[in-house]
């Protein structure tokens, strides 16, 4: 069981906080690609699915798809970005190559309020290892289709762990999609050992059905011993505890984690601590593009919890932020967000 430490922290404590939140991920760029149906049946993939891909299997889909927008992006990115949009004071660790992407990456979250102290690979390294790039084909029904290359992000290790800045942040957030080289994961632990020993709270988004399946005893031992706030869709969630039953997965889920945060889709999201639950309903919107839709409830709940907000009002809040991300192509905020619900 990882440490519980609840919100109401002393107002001693919260002093010390440089940051309400720090993200730690995959460092990517997204391209944004309306595609149909029979384009995913033609390239052998699977809808709603990621897929890893190498350097040429991305040049060549980069040409063939029809580029509508090309944008900072990352799961955990876009979640610190949702919530700097809603006032938090964020931080963000990963790899970027000191390359035209790189930089781009870097100015996007530096215009978005986010402190990005990470370094940059440079020299042969970066010629080898270019920054990496997310091909998200959206079909008519907003589903979205990820093929990843991931480029400098997988040389994301414990040496870039910044223990100061993860000592001064309140949460640091882990995203799931980072998981898959060894060094990411000595990287996850370091970060939730820091983060504890400072008595700070570790949250982590298990991301993708596929990344869980990869990876599920390791996903389990770090959730049981790790974290403190999980964040899932019901899929994800089930797929760790290998059952088709939701309410089991999630009765596993809050016992190893101070509290478990779940995504439904159009059913809304769950909160479980203990034996309290919380059921959440969706915001209605036209959806247009699901891309990052669970990247912003993250980031609205987050948001509220930071700031001392209930478990339903942040809920609600995780629920405000994702119905503006799907009603857009796109996984950043046209909107500002706190303006509209005055967080």
């Amino acid at each position: 069981m990882s440490v519980s430490i609840e919100k109401d922290t002393a107002d001693g404590e919260a002093a010390e906080c440089r940051f309400d939140l720090l993200g730690i991920g995959n460092a990517i760029i997204d391209v944004l690609a309306p595609v149909e149906p029979d384009f995913l049946i033609a390239q052998d993939m699977i809808p709603g699915s990621m897929m890893l891909i190498d350097a040429t299997r991305a040049e060549a889909l980069y040409d063939m798809i029809p580029r509508e927008r090309e944008m900072g992006g990352g799961s955990a990115a876009n979640t610190c970005v949702v919530a700097a949009n809603m006032g938090a004071r964020v931080a963000y660790l990963g790899k970027v190559a000191d390359d035209g992407p790189g930089r781009t990456f870097a100015a996007d979250l530096r215009d978005s309020g986010i402190h990005f102290p990470s370094s940059f690979l440079t020299g042969a390294i970066a010629r080898r290892q270019p920054t990496a790039r997310c091909l998200v084909m959206v079909t008519p029904d907003g589903q979205r289709t990820m093929n990843t290359y991931l480029g400098a992000c997988v040389s994301f290790g414990p040496e870039d762990v910044m223990a100061d800045i993860v000592a001064s942040a309140r949460v640091t957030y882990l995203e799931g999609y980072l998981f898959d080289p060894p060094h990411a994961q000595d990287a996850f632990r370091h970060a939730a050992a820091l983060a504890h020993g400072a008595g700070r709270q570790v949250a982590l988004s298990l991301s993708d059905p596929f990344c869980v399946a990869r990876h599920r005893d390791a996903f389990r031992a770090l959730v049981r011993g790790h974290v403190d706030i999980l964040f899932a869709n019901e899929e994800e969630v089930c797929s760790l505890y290998q059952t088709e039953d939701f309410a089991a997965a999630a009765a596993h889920a809050a016992a190893d984690t101070h509290f478990a945060v779940l995504t439904r889709s159009a059913q809304g999201s769950v909160i479980i601590r203990g034996d309290e639950r919380i059921d959440v309903a969706p915001v209605a919107t036209q959806v247009v593009d699901t891309t990052g839709a669970g990247d912003a409830y993250a980031a609205g709940f987050l948001a509220g919890w930071t700031s001392g907000r209930t478990l339903a009002e942040c809920g609600r809040l995780g629920s405000v932020a994702a119905s503006e991300i799907i009603s857009h192509f796109g996984a950043r905020p046209l909107l500002n967000l706190r303006q509209d619900i005055a967080l």
